[in-house]
């Protein structure tokens, strides 16, 4: 049960950027920006740094949702159940795998993140604008998992197609907010 009254069709974090537009507005922004804004990295990429860091996090709602999100836009699902198994496992360049361990990195402290795992990525051809991003997504999801399961949000069953929905959604509009909200998730 959340700690705060959110509108009960609104698991996860859409209840809570429901709940403050205000303080929703700027962290969408940004999230759009990183996540579906030019990059080299593609979205698929870039939803892989939200899926690992949200995974190890142990953030259901967040894993579930960028796993959703990420398969649909890799067009399959078995990279990212790789990845939160082996990340060396992947099916994805050398460099996508030293960009994911930093974001592992990042995700354990931002202060875990070594000169050598920035080399190791260098070396696989990741720039810096690259890595930049990377830490700046894991940091950003970080904020996300610790909002999410700070204030207790509901989190739904993974076979409930809710995930698949919302993947849609962020893969079809991104980050920013509907102008009808939320109200396409409410029950009938």
């Amino acid at each position: 049960m959340p700690h705060i009254s959110l509108p009960e069709h609104l698991p996860g974090i859409t209840g809570l950027l429901e709940y403050s537009q205000e303080t929703a507005k700027p962290i969408r922004d940004l999230t759009q920006l990183l996540l579906r804004g030019d990059n080299t990295l593609s979205q698929g990429e870039r939803e892989l740094i939200a899926t690992i860091v949200s995974h190890r996090n142990g953030c259901v709602f967040c894993t579930n949702a960028h796993t959703a999100a990420t398969d649909l836009l890799l067009g399959e699902t078995e990279t990212c159940e790789i990845m939160k198994q082996d990340i060396d496992q992947m099916p994805v360049s050398d460099k996508m795998k030293a960009l994911l361990k930093i974001a592992s990195l990042v995700q354990i402290s931002g202060k875990a993140v070594t000169p050598a795992a920035v080399e190791l990525a260098k070396s696989f051809g990741a720039t810096d604008a690259e890595i930049h991003d990377t830490v700046l997504i894991a940091a950003l999801f970080c904020l996300y998992n610790r909002y999410v399961d700070g204030m207790a949000t509901f989190t739904p069953d993974p076979q409930s197609g809710f995930y698949q929905q919302l993947g849609e959604r962020i893969v079809n509009h991104g980050y920013q907010r509907l102008p009808q909200g939320y109200d396409h998730l409410k029950k009938s």
